[in-house]
């Protein structure tokens, strides 16, 4: 073992000596955060990445539904143009949504192509008092239509010992479940993928489209640069600690 480094200081000669414990902890916690630090930097270009495809797909123009929906992932956020009629007697309910700090939901309704296809369009949010189409039958837009959307997979997207139930039998869902809302429409759609309608102006201002988030908060590098700077930190201390004078005992557990 090479001799200890010492300096001269203030009080007298030091030596670096490291004690049991205190190295112990020290490189468990550094391990700690610098594994975090570098998690918030994976997180980082997952999320640089993301955002990225969402800005790419979304922008116009859109492109006609596609027939091949074997590629679900190919396809999230690419915007279509759908032509057809809504089928608003079959009204889906998607519960706790927020617009602006309101709490509310989102309105799911089929919509019948002119190809003689169906899909579940996401036609955005409406306030808890407005979830009774009458109360908003203005924006129960008749006859054939164009609207803009962007395609999305359904199911559950959070962490599986959250997922809230859903109540099929009232048609409220607190995450899309495609093949078992099919089973709640007169005609057969396509469970492979639902549709998000973009924002655009609807008569009585309701439901608001525009639902998918394309700008995510990004604050990683933030995260990152706290933790590592934690563990420099750290570091440091350690390294302080333990340049002790040489009448100095640490005591060894």
């Amino acid at each position: 073992m090479s001799a200890p480094e010492s300096f001269n200081g203030g009080g007298g000669k030091r030596h670096f000596r490291p004690t049991l414990w205190a190295t112990v902890f020290t490189v468990l916690a550094l391990a700690i955060l610098l594994g975090l630090g570098t998690w918030q930097m994976q997180r980082l270009f997952w999320k640089e990445g993301e955002i990225a495809k969402r800005h790419e797909r979304s922008q116009p123009p859109g492109i006609q539904l596609p027939d091949d929906f074997s590629d679900i992932e190919a396809l999230e956020f690419t915007r279509v143009n759908l032509k057809g009629r809504f089928l608003h007697g079959q009204e889906f309910y998607l519960g706790a949504r927020t617009e602006n700090g309101r709490v509310g939901l989102n309105v799911v309704t089929p919509f019948a192509l002119d190809d003689g296809r169906a899909i579940l369009i996401n036609r955005g949010w409406v306030p808890e008092d407005k979830r009774d189409p009458a109360a908003r039958a203005e924006g129960q837009l008749q006859g054939e239509v164009e609207i803009s959307a962007l395609l999305r997979s359904d199911g559950w997207k959070g962490l599986e010992f959250a997922k809230p139930p859903n109540d099929p039998e009232e048609r409220f869902y607190f995450w899309p479940d495609l093949p078992v809302m099919a089973d709640y429409v007169d005609r057969p759609i396509i469970t492979a993928v639902y549709a998000d309608a973009v924002a655009s102006d609807i008569p009585g201002g309701l439901p608001i489209g525009g639902q998918t988030r394309i700008r995510l908060k990004n604050d990683h590098l933030e995260y990152a640069i706290t933790w590592y700077s934690f563990a420099v930190i750290l570091a440091v201390i350690y390294v302080l600690f333990h340049y002790r004078r040489e009448d100095e005992t640490s005591p060894e557990a």
